[in-house]
């Protein structure tokens, strides 16, 4: 599942210690992951869409 932190909040992945990036991160779907989103520390988010190879920005 993917998550991130709600504004203000710091949540440690417990394997890393690192904490979720505010952009967000897939995480398994673990009691842990589970009780921080039931706390209100994390929300659950879309994955944001990856960029295809080779696509460039629009230049004007």
């Amino acid at each position: 599942m993917y998550v991130k932190p709600r504004a203000g909040a710091l949540v440690r992945d417990p394997e890393t210690m690192k904490p979720v990036p505010a952009k967000g991160r897939d995480v398994p779907r673990s009691s842990y992951w589970l009780r921080r989103l039931q706390a209100g520390e994390l929300e659950q988010a879309q994955k944001p869409k990856r960029r295809q190879a080779g696509a460039s920005k629009k230049e004007d």
